[in-house]
This record gives structure tokens, C-alpha cells and sequence, in this order.
């Protein structure tokens, strides 16, 4: 048993979640084939650069055409200042409050937002005030690859604890540059904005 600790802005208040029973899913031709469902709590989840992220469709069950992503990061937290040459991302809050850069544009999202990341344009994004729960969303699935390389297997359905250090973006450069990603600067706003 675990919990998951979500902001809900409306309430002002920090929810537990326990999560009973939570279950890996695993990826099989049949799955991928015939359908699947997931419960809140399954899917294969990570720990990358401090947030949480399950991966409720993934690369292999669309043959790489596209998937999907639950992420849960803690206020401050999200990913570095990033292009993808051959994949479109977006985003989905479901609760808590997100900034998304998409070139030099910031959008803030709340609960039922959506923001669309094309390839070929830099964008990031970074939790706000009490944090974020959103689906992130790939076409291709290229990202898959980097965040089982870079993310830990995560042995509780919980945010990770805080980082230490600042992510080396010397190291991941060369992984998100095989998985069709540039990182063009830390986590945060854009550089210069």
C-alpha cells in the first residue's frame, strides 16, 4: 500500500490517495491487440528528475505511433528546455496548476487545459503552486526510450524524493539526443525568459 500526496487548488488542501494493490501492467502482443484497461493505479511507473510518471499507453502497444503518459510532479519540478525533431507533444492538467513553454509563449494550465508542444519547437514545462497532475501525450513515441533510460523503476506510487542536485545535462544530452530529443537547457523557464 502507498499514498500519493495531489494538490487540489480548489480545496486548498493536500489529499492522500491510498492506492491498494497497485499492479504493474504488463505489455503483451495480446494486450496491444485487443484492448486493455488500466486502473488509476496500474501502468509501469518511473521516478525521472523528480516527478512521477506512469506510462498508461506505451510505444510498443501502438507499434511507436503514439502514447501517453500520467505525470505527477511536486511545485517547481518539471522537465529540461527541450525540442523533438520527429515527435508532437501535449499536455492535459487534471489537477494542480502547470506553465507550459511552447517557444517563447508561456500558457498556464489548470484543471482541463490543454497545451500542444509541435515538433521542431522548444518547449518545457514546470509545475506550479502545490503541484501538478496532467497526462502527457507523444506522436511518435520516441520519449518512452529516454525515460526508461534516464527514470528508476519506481518501487511506490509516490513522488520521488527532491533532487540533490540539478539534473547533468552533460549526461543527458547524448540519451535524449538517441531518443529523438534535444535538450536545450535545465528544467524551468526557457533560458532568457
Amino acid at each position: 500500500m502507498s499514498s500519493l500526496q495531489l494538490f487540489v487548488p480548489r480545496q486548498s488542501q493536500i489529499i492522500s490517495m491510498t492506492m491498494k494493490g497497485a499492479r504493474m501492467a504488463t505489455i503483451s502482443p495480446e494486450r496491444a491487440q485487443s484492448g486493455y484497461v488500466l486502473d488509476g493505479n496500474e501502468g509501469e511507473a518511473f521516478w525521472l528528475l523528480g516527478m512521477l510518471e506512469t506510462v498508461k499507453i506505451s510505444g510498443e502497444d501502438t507499434g511507436g505511433q503514439y502514447g501517453l503518459l500520467e505525470v505527477v510532479a511536486p511545485e517547481g519540478v518539471g522537465s529540461p528546455w527541450h525540442v523533438h525533431s520527429e515527435e508532437d507533444e501535449w499536455f492535459y492538467v487534471l489537477e494542480g496548476e502547470m506553465s507550459v513553454w511552447v517557444a517563447d509563449t508561456r500558457h498556464t494550465l489548470t484543471a482541463g487545459s490543454f497545451a500542444f508542444g509541435p515538433k521542431g519547437v522548444p518547449h518545457t514545462f514546470y509545475a506550479e503552486a502545490g503541484g501538478v497532475r496532467a497526462l502527457i501525450g507523444f506522436a511518435p513515441m520516441q520519449f518512452e526510450g529516454f525515460l526508461r533510460e534516464v527514470g528508476e523503476p519506481a518501487t511506490e506510487r509516490v513522488v520521488p524524493p527532491p533532487l540533490e542536485v540539478h539534473p547533468d545535462m552533460a549526461r543527458l544530452g547524448p540519451i535524449a539526443q538517441r531518443n529523438g530529443m534535444e535538450i536545450l537547457g535545465p528544467p524551468g523557464p526557457p533560458p532568457g525568459c
